[in-house]
């Protein structure tokens, strides 16, 4: 504890006293209000170095809507330190998630040996029930409960330094539905090859923090933003998100890049820009804080338009214009197109 009092009051020392947490503006799409999550935090009830009440500071400061502290079941290095049950982390948390109106979903991180990796097990009602040495049995416990499951950091050098393998043991959760989400970005890292299997196997995205120390100095909160997991949810509340991620209503939101389903990130985009054609004039405005890079290939010599979060670009052309979305993946190296 005293070493994570002397983390938070280095960082006290070497922010700027007017620094402002940059907050992403991002529109609400037909039919639905999107909302800013991340699926995978941790506090001291396992690894990481912050209280619980802290994480629900950090997405009232970072204009976070929906968390998961999912502390780990197996690894509980701060335990001689702190005794308590599986559940304390989450119990904790929600009263003040209540005040600040932060969606607190109640998860826990399963952790294995590859093969099969780490899980994350979702709106769950008990976490201490899942203390049980057989995955299979834990997982089924999880799904019991009704949880939404997903595969973490499938990439993670830790466990596949060579390669990112799909095992036997994800095809029986697969098939199972025992596998429902999946991380095609974790922390710092982006794996190409699990997105296109999330495209394939329509499994739903997500791109996660993992955080285990305070998100600030980790990522740089002033200038960009923690990895987010934007959710198409009907409604804003622990039933539209669970609902929403059950349906694959989701994309993964890093840096400035946004990756996902056709489905999803073309009403995005829709939303974010506003289109104004007078004439042969085309007038694009950006009404969200994403910065666009944008292609012109409508003719034969594509053109690079930068749009600014919350700017404006004028396209002169009296053909219809065909647009590339530079940060608006598809799938990997495949960015979405589409026609003003």
């Amino acid at each position: 504890m005293r070493t994570t009092i002397l983390l938070w009051l280095a960082l006290a020392l070497t922010l700027p006293t007017n620094a402002q947490v940059k907050k992403v503006k991002i529109p609400d799409i037909p039919g639905y209000v999107t909302l800013k999550g991340d699926f995978h935090i941790h506090t001291v009830f396992s690894d990481g170095n912050v209280w619980p009440t802290v994480r629900i500071d950090e997405a009232v400061a970072e204009g976070v809507d929906v968390i998961a502290i999912t502390d780990h079941i197996e690894y509980r290095p701060h335990l001689s330190d702190i005794p308590s049950d599986h559940n304390r982390s989450y119990d904790i948390a929600k009263p003040e998630a209540e005040k600040n109106n932060i969606i607190l979903v109640k998860g826990t991180e399963i952790t294995r040996s590859m093969p099969p990796g780490h899980f994350n097990a979702l709106f769950i009602s008990d976490a201490a029930a899942l203390a049980k040495d057989d995955f299979k049995a834990v997982v089924k416990e999880a799904k019991k409960q009704g949880a939404f499951i997903i595969w973490n950091h499938p990439g993670w050098k830790a466990q596949q330094p060579d390669t990112t393998k799909w095992w036997d043991i994800h095809t029986w959760l697969y098939d199972n539905q025992m596998l429902n989400g999946i991380e095609i970005y974790n922390e710092k890292e982006y794996y190409p090859i699990v997105f296109d299997w999330a495209i394939q196997k329509k499994i739903t995205i997500f791109a996660n923090s993992d955080i285990h120390g305070p998100t600030s100095p980790f990522y740089n909160i002033y200038q960009s933003h923690r990895p987010l997991t934007l959710v198409f949810a009907k409604e804003r509340n622990e039933v539209g998100v669970k609902d929403a991620l059950f349906d694959g209503r989701s994309v993964a939101f890093t840096d400035n890049m946004v990756r996902g389903k056709e489905e999803w990130l073309k009403p995005l985009f829709e939303a974010c820009i506003k289109v104004v054609k007078k004439g042969s004039k085309t007038e694009l405005t950006n009404l969200s804080g994403i910065d666009f890079e944008l292609e012109d290939i409508s003719g034969s010599v594509a053109k690079t338009i930068s749009l600014q979060g919350e700017g404006s670009a004028v396209i002169t052309s009296s053909k219809p214009i065909k647009i590339k979305v530079k940060n608006f993946e598809i799938s990997p190296d495949k960015y979405l197109e589409v026609t003003l």
